[in-house]
């Protein structure tokens, strides 16, 4: 493992992360399935993050293969507590892909999961979990917290807190958290820093309002930035200004 003397390696802000990533990251344009060229991008950063000595541990979402919302209402054939079951295997398909990924280029990793499947993961055990991160491994976290109706936010928020995570980075396509979407509206306001009232206030689709609020009685910070920018995961665990940031400034 790369040490912070490394000339090479970025400052170090933060000694222990949760990056979340939603399963669409690792998708094509389309947002479905897994793209070996996305993936690719999103290794090669967190690879250089990981050269400061930042412990790393990663939540993916399954949204590129399945959400358990999709089969929400009285029309579908399965049941939402079902579906959501579904939704947590593909989080674990995509966590498996991310380990290859990243081992592919040299890291160390290791999947749990937060329901058993030892034939493919790690049962999820926290103090395992910070052992594997003392030792320099990258730690990808997979099925939520093993329970229906519970999103893969709440797990990143849950995790951050069992972990002691310094800050939730909450990797998305965009710039930060704006007043309304960029995407609808060019003229939406790109926020610097936001207080978890203000999140809950304005309605600000950031992450759940599970999320918000266990992060919020908890004072656990949330940085919302760009991953499609190259090089901004480094910025992010580097504590370069970049996104927006949730919570309290230490």
């Amino acid at each position: 493992m790369t040490t912070d003397s490394d000339p090479e390696s970025p400052a170090l802000q933060y000694h222990r992360v949760i990056l979340k990533l939603s399963g669409e990251s690792l998708a094509d344009a389309g947002g479905r399935g897994i793209s070996s060229e996305e993936s690719g991008q999103i290794a090669k950063q967190i690879a250089q993050a990981h050269k400061s000595g930042c412990q790393i541990a990663i939540v993916i979402g399954g949204g590129n293969i399945l959400r358990g919302a999709q089969f929400s209402g009285s029309n579908s054939l399965v049941q939402e507590a079902t579906a959501h079951s579904m939704g947590m295997l593909a989080t674990v398909i995509n966590s498996l892909a991310m380990q290859d990924t990243l081992e592919r280029i040299g890291l160390q990793t290791r999947v749990m999961s937060a329901v058993p499947i030892e034939k493919f993961a790690e049962t999820f055990i926290r103090r395992r979990a910070i052992r594997h991160l003392e030792k320099g491994r990258i730690v990808i976290l997979a099925a939520g917290i093993g329970n229906p109706f519970v999103t893969t936010d709440t797990a990143a928020a849950q995790r951050a807190l069992e972990l002691d995570a310094d800050v939730i980075l909450k990797a998305t396509r965009v710039d930060g958290v704006y007043s309304e979407d960029p995407e609808k509206n060019p003229h939406a306001v790109l926020y610097d820093s936001l207080s978890y009232e203000d999140v809950i206030r304005k309605n600000l689709k950031v992450m759940d309002a599970t999320a918000i609020a266990l992060c919020h009685e908890h004072s656990k910070p949330i940085l919302v930035f760009n991953f499609k920018k190259d090089g901004n995961i480094v910025k992010a665990i580097s504590g370069d200004t970049v996104g927006t940031w949730i919570g309290k400034r230490s």
